[in-house]
């Protein structure tokens, strides 16, 4: 979590709020646990995708749903995985339906620095829900990370869980 100060006087916060990390969820990470778990690198992604939806539920974070993670489960040709992204879908905080700024930052995307259409699109959107966090198991997205000219962290879901683990234990020690 993030603490916003919204006001400052005479160098001092006179009170703060609480945010919560937006968290958006590249489509491959809400049907990792269907994958094949007897390779560690899935299992691992899997293992920190529950926890990211753990988070969610509890609160710590919110979470994006939106258009394109509509579309991509109806594309899905298995009945009991679209029906297991869907109840997935309602812990997330945030939905994000189409619109021409997502369109044309989605273009940009994938014009400018060869972003695949759907994962340009999966970033604009990322974008327009102001997300501290794209996480994504896609390395062709998170090797064009630094190249692209976003305000938030694209990275694999185990880095991301990892990190987080890693700034609660510096806080509470």
């Amino acid at each position: 979590m993030r603490c916003l100060c919204l006001f400052v006087a005479l160098n001092r916060c006179i009170f703060t709020v609480v945010k919560s990390q937006i968290i958006y969820l590249d489509y491959n990470c809400f049907q990792r646990g269907f994958d094949d778990q007897s390779q560690s690198r899935i299992r691992m992604e899997a293992l920190a995708c529950d926890a990211l939806f753990a988070m969610a539920e509890a609160g710590d974070i919110e979470m994006v749903w939106s258009f394109m993670h509509e579309d991509e489960n109806a594309l899905c040709p298995y009945s009991d995985r679209q029906i297991e992204v869907l109840r997935l879908s309602e812990i997330c905080r945030i939905v994000i339906a189409p619109d021409a700024s997502i369109k044309r930052r989605a273009v940009e995307f994938n014009q400018g620095f060869g972003v695949s259409p759907k994962d340009a699109l999966h970033l604009a959107t990322a974008e327009k829900a102001c997300s501290d966090y794209f996480l994504t198991c896609d390395d062709g997205i998170t090797a064009k990370a630094d190249r692209l000219p976003l305000v938030f962290a694209i990275m694999n879901p185990v880095n991301y869980t990892l990190n987080e683990r890693l700034d609660n234990e510096n806080e509470n020690s």
